[in-house]
């Protein structure tokens, strides 16, 4: 059987991808889209201040929900963390290896270990805090107070009116 020549296809056109902030990359994109790519832009930010510290920003988002909340679980620091478990269990296994976080039994329920941060687990989150306070403050440039509070406000919102939805769907 002879098998059929392939007819050679002209280049593709050159579109010209608009550059971040313009055309649906900017201001005329989906909300979603623009949420999304900012997301994007700020993890890469952290993962750049960490990253000589060792820390990925998921790392990071875990140690700040141990320090603010002391003792949880894998379970509850997955979902603080809005992470999967199997992830909280990967970095989870990686910090304490390290000697950041600690494990001990769950004051009532023998199966559940609670986590909590070491001395040294501490000490890395205040270094990690010292570089996210900057990035911090980039995305806050140029806003007013007022406006900070109104972007803070509509995040929360949103991701309320998605775990409300997530519960209604159970």
């Amino acid at each position: 059987m002879r098998k059929k020549a392939i007819e050679p296809q002209a280049p593709a056109p050159d579109i010209g991808i608009p550059a971040v902030g313009e055309g649906k990359r900017g201001e005329r994109g989906y909300l979603g889209y623009l949420l999304r790519q900012a997301s994007a832009a700020s993890r890469l930010r952290m993962e750049r201040a960490l990253g000589d510290l060792n820390v990925t920003q998921p790392q990071f988002v875990v140690l700040t929900m141990l320090g603010a909340y002391p003792g949880l679980s894998g379970a509850d620091l997955a979902r603080l963390a809005v992470l999967t478990p199997q992830t909280v269990s990967v970095i989870v296994a990686n910090l304490e290896k390290a000697g950041h976080i600690g494990r001990a039994p769950h004051p009532v329920h023998g199966r559940i270990q609670t986590i909590v941060l070491t001395g040294q687990g501490k000490a890395l989150l205040g270094r990690c805090r010292e570089r996210v306070q900057a990035i911090e403050a980039r995305l806050a440039a140029g806003l007013t107070a007022q406006e900070e509070q109104v972007v803070r406000r509509w995040l929360v919102a949103l991701a309320v009116e998605e775990e409300e939805a997530a519960g209604s769907d159970g």
